[in-house]
C-alpha cells in the first residue's frame, strides 16, 4: 500500500510539472536541447526517473530466478555559482516494487520505499572543455521495509572527471563509502540484495567499505537522437574473494521530445554484467529514463 502511494505521488508530481510547464529556453529545439543535456555540468534542470529491470545469477540456491524492479527519483536542479561553476544537491530515491531478499527458508520478494542517498558537489567547466566535479555522497537507512533497509550509512568523496568532445561527452564518477555507526539495529535473520551496497557478500564485516561509481558516454546522432550508456559499478573491498567487484557494460539510445512546452528525455539502455559476485549479482539489467526538463526555480 505505501508502494502504491509513493507512486501514485511520482505520478502526480509528472502531471503537475507537464500541466504547469514553461519553456525552458524558448526557442531552442528538442535536438538542439538534448546537445546540452549530454553536458554533464550543463544549467539544466531535469527531474530523473530511471525504471531498472533487473535479473540476477549467482551460486545460491534459487538465483537464477530472482529478478526486481525498482523505480527513481533523481531531481538535479543545479545551483549556477559562477560562469561554467555549478552547485549541485542531487538525492536518489528508490522505490522497490519487487526486490529479492534472502531469509532462512531462502529468497523473498519485497517492496517499499528504498534507502535514499545523495550527493552535494561542485562542478566546473575548463576552457579546455574539461569538466571536474567534486563533493561529498552519502547512504542512508531510510527503508520503509526492515528487510530493505541498508546495515550503516554511508559517507565518503566524490570525484567526476569528464570531457566535452566533438561527438557529445565521456565521464566517470568515483565514490568510496564508508560505514558510519553500528548494525546492530539491522535484521540478522534477512537481507536485502541491493544494487548500491551488496550486503549479502559483505563476509560479516562489522564495518561498509565500497568504491563504487558511474561512467558514462553521450554521442550526437541526427535529429536529436543520442547514443548512450550510464552503468554503474561497484568494488565491495570487504567481501570475500570472488564476490568483490560488479562492473557491467552498456549502452542505450535516447531522445528530447516535446510534449506541448515540456520537453522530456526519454530513453532506454541495456547493461549486461562482465563480473558479479559469485554468491549473488545482477546479470543483466535494462534501465528506462523519463526525464522531463524543467525551468531552474532560482
Amino acid at each position: 500500500m505505501k508502494t502504491n502511494y509513493l507512486l501514485s505521488l511520482v505520478v502526480l508530481l509528472f502531471i503537475t510539472y507537464s500541466v504547469n510547464a514553461q519553456d525552458v529556453k524558448p526557442g531552442i529545439s528538442a535536438s538542439d536541447l538534448a546537445k546540452e543535456l549530454a553536458n554533464p555540468n550543463a544549467t539544466l534542470g531535469q527531474m530523473l526517473f530511471p525504471i531498472d529491470f533487473i535479473d540476477y545469477n549467482g551460486d545460491v540456491d534459487g538465483a537464477n530466478a530472482q529478478n526486481a524492479t525498482v523505480l527513481n527519483f533523481q531531481p538535479s536542479l543545479p545551483i549556477p555559482i559562477s560562469e561554467g561553476i555549478n552547485l549541485y544537491v542531487r538525492p536518489l530515491i528508490p522505490i522497490y516494487t519487487s526486490q529479492p531478499t534472502t531469509t532462512a527458508s531462502g529468497f523473498k520478494q519485497e517492496s517499499g520505499f528504498g534507502n535514499i542517498s545523495a550527493d552535494v558537489a561542485i562542478g566546473k567547466t575548463w576552457p579546455s572543455k574539461w569538466i571536474t566535479l567534486a563533493g561529498v555522497f552519502g547512504g542512508f537507512k531510510t527503508a520503509s521495509n526492515k528487510t530493505l533497509r541498508a546495515k550503516q550509512t554511508t559517507l565518503g568523496p566524490e570525484v567526476m572527471v569528464a570531457k566535452l568532445t566533438s561527438f557529445g561527452a565521456v565521464g566517470i564518477i568515483i565514490t568510496h563509502a564508508w560505514g558510519i555507526g553500528s548494525t546492530d539495529d539491522s535484521d540478522p535473520e534477512s537481507s536485502a540484495i541491493l544494487a548500491d551496497d551488496f550486503w549479502l557478500t559483505s563476509d560479516g564485516s562489522s564495518s561498509t567499505s565500497i568504491t563504487a561509481g558511474q561512467y558514462f558516454y553521450t554521442i550526437n546522432l541526427e535529429k536529436g537522437w543520442q547514443i548512450t550508456a550510464s552503468p554503474t559499478y561497484a568494488y565491495n573491498h570487504n567481501a570475500s574473494s570472488g564476490n568483490k567487484l560488479t562492473l557491467p557494460i552498456g549502452t542505450g539510445i535516447q531522445k528530447v521530445l516535446k510534449f506541448g512546452k515540456l520537453p522530456v528525455r526519454i530513453g532506454g539502455q541495456y547493461w549486461y554484467y562482465v563480473a558479479t559476485p559469485d554468491a549473488f549479482g545482477p546479470q543483466h539489467q535494462f534501465r528506462i529514463t523519463i526525464a522531463p526538463v524543467v525551468p531552474l526555480p532560482w
